[in-house]
């Protein structure tokens, strides 16, 4: 039993969740919908305490409700946030496992909240980092280390290209190499699974672009000229020549302390997860 008169909102209330959840449980109404988005997650980032407790009773919702599922999902994407209410996670691990089950079967009826629903299966299954840097692979750059020698390798894949690089802020993407899939049965892991619930729903761009993350750049370095795409830019070090970078491949977010990852794409200033990043 949730005691709501410790579960503070992030407009530090208590008291209105419990009375929006019981207006939403009644009612499809808008507003209150709107307005327990910004009570239970601070600024689209933390959840707040009233968010976790109100967990069970979104997900009661979710079977019925696209506003239910989504808010419920953009919770458990970031339950790996700091906050106090690893307790009331732990209380919820049943509701989080109905939770999952939901949106795998709503994943295979092909919705059009396809890549929404898949972070937030991600989520459950507790894969924070891709439940918040997952792209739709139409047009992403992702910023990586290289394993060998730590430099910042940016990897492209969409209607831009698919390639790795070392991005130059004057010179833009240099050492390129052409990135190709693995052939699914060297997957392994959680690269593994995401492909094949991609492939089983006929997601092939999805499935080709988590495959990709599996490749390794060809040998021969492809000339570039620099990029028309100047807002991506970032300053690196040197390559150090490697031929091959493997996913999946850690990137802590810039922001000390974080425990989301940082995904950069057309804005540098900004994190994909809602934090900046100068």
């Amino acid at each position: 039993m949730v005691n709501w008169a410790q579960m503070y909102d992030c407009r530090l209330g208590v008291d209105r969740v419990p009375e929006l959840l019981a207006l939403v449980e009644r009612e499809d109404d808008a507003e209150a919908w709107t307005d327990l988005g910004y009570r239970l997650i601070l600024e689209h980032d933390l959840p707040s305490m009233a968010g976790l407790a109100a967990l069970p009773r979104l997900v009661r919702l979710a079977g019925g409700s696209t506003k239910a599922r989504h808010l419920a999902g953009a919770i458990m994407e970031r339950a790996a946030s700091h906050h106090d209410g690893d307790d009331l996670l732990a209380g919820s691990a049943a509701v989080i496992v109905e939770f999952g089950v939901l949106l795998d079967r709503h994943l295979q009826s092909r919705p059009a909240d396809y890549l929404l629903t898949f972070r937030a299966l991600l989520a459950v299954k507790e894969q924070y980092h891709w439940a918040n840097v997952l792209g739709d692979f139409t047009d992403d750059f992702y910023e990586l280390p290289c394993p060998h020698c730590a430099a910042e390798v940016t990897i492209a894949i969409g209607g831009y290209g698919r390639y790795a690089a070392i991005r130059d802020w004057d010179l833009g993407d240099t050492d390129r190499r052409e990135l190709r899939p693995s052939p699914a049965e060297e997957l392994s892991g959680v690269g593994r699974w995401m492909y094949e619930i991609a492939v089983r729903d006929g997601e092939d761009l999805l499935a080709d672009g988590i495959s990709i993350f599996s490749a390794r750049p060809s040998v021969r370095p492809v000339p570039v000229s620099s990029p028309s795409r100047t807002s991506t830019r970032l300053r690196t070090a040197p390559s150090c020549g490697s031929t091959g970078w493997r996913w999946p491949l850690p990137h802590p977010c810039p922001l000390k302390g974080s425990p989301l990852p940082c995904r950069l794409r057309d804005d540098t200033s900004r994190c994909r997860v809602g934090k900046f990043t100068e």
